[in-house]
């Protein structure tokens, strides 16, 4: 029967009349499994199940471990709107780090279920390539009930209201399903993870040596720490932190590998911690052998709970809550600054609606989403099937842990059978926000160095408190779970090269100046350079250096035209050849470019030396224009303390203060994090790249599909 039956669309905005089965509630439970396929070296798999109905995945198990005959009792409900559609199932193993393998699928045909009642089912697993293989079988409890029938009736009585109307049945499912999207995606609890050290690996390297690096999962979530080049006891000193999605912890797997150029890198070993088993709310000092291995990696781990993270309607705002506005103010107010200073401040996005996306399905129109991220912390909306000009009309809101973070809002095509297609981003500063005020913002390309189509309107309020965020911009700024590796761009590496010339030649232009004065070009600017020279060299104190970098802040702010604005808003960058640029790394011969990995990775360090060198000269340049009018207040809060302290304490006494802190810190706490506070602090401060990514487009008021619809002529 399901062979021959007219495929259903699942799709929310469908415009046909329903099918006469009309609508259905599916109660699924995934019990066990049976001989399930081996897949690992050692006998064994990590299996977990999906379902998809309509090719959508529509639910997902969680892992079991090592484990052929495993148990999941895991429960799920859908909203079935066409029996012709079969559920699709399929089982796979989870292999860190790589693919996971296919363990088998089976179809469950729901025209053949009786209705109304429990009905175990045995599903046989096979696999298309290999039909004649045993695979092994799951055990499920399947529940289908028409959603007009008198059982479901008494369930639930708003299920009149889903048979007055088709389009009215297909929206409140798209509801369900929204909330059900909603809850899986808000965490629970943060654990903040500090990779310390390993000690005692095994050599992989031919001079005996490995050079190890340790990735780490936790459900979804990956982090990747640095490569520690030539060692078997690596000191990494690095802090991330991961999101907590389930009540017991989750379990986080670790895997160290060993870097190798030009091949795949080298497996190490791998350990897994059950986060269930530790205490919340204190930090645990642990040391983990690695399983298949010898050696260990120590860690530090902290459990929290988290805060303030919500998705949530329009209608439904926390900060329009005068007196939950009320709370949070005082929670991030003066009186709390010296209680959990990690906590700096909440940021409430409402994410109204775009116009004017771009089509990117055949049907000229797309299925589009958005994806809210703060650094690691992700949160996406609804998808909204085949529209243009979507409203999506959700809160979102978020922990802020830095306030010099960037809110990055991107907007995705959902595909049903591939990854999901870019049609638009833009990123915000946090500081450069301006609460409850409702802005339309034009979406930019992939690099953020262009436009591309379409305007999304957002309303941003971000509340924090300045002593914590004061104190939070001289510690290390947090990294991404999992950075793009660099790559070799001959373009990228002239732009590099051209801002590191432009910072030589600020210096040149200066030393051409002050030589001005000497050779007496002028001779009323050598007479006034020559006095204030005897001046300064007669009266010179040490405390007068900061003072000095002081006055040039506070001149800039009063008398500079730049104040507020980077010379790289007026500088042009020429984006126009990456193009060009892929097209010839494309053209190249492939066998020609496995001989040059020694050279790639030489390109790759001067392309980065280039990059940091010029970033930091325009760092100290922006910080002196005010482009950061924060960041700029505290360097003068942190030079008149300089001045200060200079002008009142003899010198010896700040070195030998500053040398026994050196000396002792690692005494006073071995598993410190090492940084320095000056390099952090102007790691807060925008490149003039950086500062060109977060320019706001302007947008075209004309190309709006409101303003068109309201003037037709």
């Amino acid at each position: 029967m399901s062979g021959t039956a007219a495929p259903c669309s699942s799709g929310v905005t469908s415009e046909r009349a329903p099918p006469s089965s009309g609508m259905y509630k599916l109660e699924v439970e995934l019990r066990r499994g049976h001989n399930l396929a081996v897949r690992d070296r050692g006998g064994s798999s990590d299996p977990y199940v999906k379902f998809k109905l309509a090719g959508k995945e529509v639910f997902r198990s969680k892992t079991i471990h090592k484990n052929l005959n495993p148990v999941w009792d895991e429960k799920t409900t859908l909203i079935v709107d066409c029996l012709s559609d079969p559920l699709y199932v399929k089982v796979f193993d989870y292999d860190f780090g790589l693919q996971d393998d296919f363990m088998g699928s089976a179809y469950l045909y729901l025209e053949s279920l009786e209705q109304q009642r429990t009905i175990p089912v045995t599903l046989v697993l096979k696999d298309s390539q290999h039909p004649d293989q045993d695979l092994g079988t799951l055990d499920l409890a399947v529940t289908l009930t028409p959603k007009d029938s008198p059982i479901e009736e008494r369930r639930d009585s708003t299920t009149m209201l889903l048979r007055r109307s088709w389009k009215r049945s297909t929206k409140q499912q798209s509801v369900r399903l929204s909330e059900l999207h909603r809850k899986s995606q808000l965490w629970r609890g943060i654990v903040s993870i500090a990779l310390i050290e390993g000690r005692n690996l095994i050599p992989m390297d031919p001079n005996g040596l490995s050079d190890p690096y340790v990735k780490f999962r936790l459900g979804p979530q990956k982090y990747k720490s640095k490569t520690v080049p030539k060692t078997l006891s690596p000191q990494w000193r690095e802090q991330f932190d991961l999101h907590l999605y389930e009540e017991t912890g989750g379990v986080l797997e670790i895997t160290v590998w060993d870097k190798d150029t030009g091949r795949r890198d080298d497996f190490i070993g791998r350990c897994q911690l059950d986060l269930s088993t530790l205490s919340k709310e204190r930090t645990h000092h642990l040391e983990l052998a690695l399983e298949e291995s010898r050696g260990s990696v120590v860690l530090l781990v902290t459990l929290t709970a988290s805060a303030h993270v919500s998705i949530a309607d329009l209608s439904v705002t926390p900060l329009d809550d005068p007196q939950e506005r009320r709370e949070i103010l005082r929670r991030y107010g003066v009186m709390q600054s010296f209680s959990n200073w990690k906590d700096v401040g909440i940021v409430q996005v409402k994410v109204m609606r775009a116009e004017g996306l771009m089509a990117a399905d055949v049907t000229g129109k797309s299925d589009p989403f958005c994806v809210l991220e703060l650094n690691n912390d992700r949160l996406q909306t609804h998808t909204v099937y085949k529209n243009l000009n979507p409203e999506w009309n959700k809160v979102f809101t978020f922990n802020v842990k830095d306030i010099h973070s960037v809110l990055e809002v991107t907007v995705f095509d959902e595909d049903r059978d591939r990854s999901a297609d870019f049609l638009g981003k833009v990123a915000i500063p946090l500081l450069h926000v301006r609460n409850g005020e409702r802005k339309s913002y034009a979406l930019k390309n992939k690099d953020l160095t262009g436009p591309t189509k379409g305007v999304l309107h957002l309303e941003i309020d971000v509340i924090y408190n300045t002593f914590k965020a004061s104190l939070k911009t001289v510690v290390p700024a947090e990294r991404k779970y999992i950075e793009e590796e660099p790559k070799v761009s001959k373009q990228l590496l002239q732009q590099n090269f051209n801002r590191v010339k432009r910072c030589i030649m600020v210096l040149i232009s200066y030393g051409t100046y002050i030589n001005s004065c000497f050779e007496w070009e002028s001779a009323q600017r050598s007479i006034v350079s020559f006095v204030v020279f005897v001046v300064v060299v007669w009266n010179f104190e040490l405390y007068m250096l900061p003072l000095a970098l002081l006055l040039l802040l506070v001149w800039n702010y009063f008398f500079s035209s730049s104040r507020g604005t980077a010379d790289s808003a007026e500088a042009v960058f020429d984006w126009e050849d990456e193009e060009e640029d892929k097209e010839d790394k494309e053209s190249e011969p492939k066998g020609f470019m496995g001989k040059l990995y020694a050279i790639q990775d030489v390109f790759i360090s001067v392309q980065s030396a280039l990059d940091d060198v010029a970033s930091y000269g325009e760092r100290i340049k922006n910080t002196a224009n005010w482009t950061v009018p924060f960041l700029s207040w505290l360097a003068i809060a942190a030079l008149c303390l300089a001045t200060v302290l200079l002008f009142l304490v003899p010198l010896r006494y700040l070195v030998l203060a500053w040398g026994v802190n050196k000396f002792t810190k690692k005494l006073r706490d071995p598993f410190m994090i090492d940084n320095n506070e000056l390099l952090d602090f102007l790691s807060r401060v925008p490149s003039d790249v950086q500062v060109m990514h977060y320019r706001e487009l302007k947008v075209d008021l004309g190309q709006s599909p409101r303003r068109r619809r309201a003037n037709p002529s």
